[in-house]
């Protein structure tokens, strides 16, 4: 029998070593526009690297996983970081796993809140995006220019997710 992968809630400790966890932090907030606009300052760093190489804005519409969910693949980008920020306010399921070697280690499930977003960093592992439910709208913050920006490995033996419990 496969065990499943633990889900664990997204904070900004356990996710430090992957990235940042983009969310509303009362200490970075700023009153800006005449006291009428909370600003909530440097939450994350996008990175991008290499000649001509530059920082877009798109929005990816995730649609739902089936669980059980098989981890077949994780993914990283050796030039940029990747950003994925709900613009449905709903959770969503995100995948990182260290680097051993070369290739990723186990992954490890965190259940982001729908006010919660991440930043992958430049050459981090990651699952791509897990949408829960419905499909799902997510503003996204990445790389464009020139050279392969995208690694991707594949397990041998799949790593498996339960239905998390929202």
């Amino acid at each position: 029998m496969t065990d499943f992968l633990q889900i664990r809630p997204l904070t900004k400790e356990a996710f430090a070593p992957f990235g940042d966890v983009i969310e509303a932090d009362p200490a970075t907030m700023k009153l800006i526009n005449g006291g009428t606009t909370e600003r909530f300052h440097a939450l994350a760093a996008p990175e991008a690297a290499g000649e001509g190489a530059r920082i877009i804005l798109s929005i990816f519409r995730g649609q739902p996983r089936q669980f059980p969910y098989s981890v077949t693949m994780m993914e990283r980008h050796p030039f940029g970081s990747q950003s994925f920020s709900p613009l449905s306010q709903r959770p969503f399921l995100v995948a990182v796993s260290q680097d051993r070697d070369g290739k990723p280690d186990i992954p490890l499930i965190f259940l982001a809140r729908g006010d919660q977003g991440v930043n992958y960093r430049r050459n981090v592992w990651h699952h791509p995006l897990m949408a829960i439910g419905t499909a799902s709208d997510f503003l996204v913050a990445d790389r464009e220019g020139p050279g392969n920006n995208l690694e991707e490995f594949f397990f041998e033996t799949p790593y498996l997710i339960a239905e998390p419990s929202l």
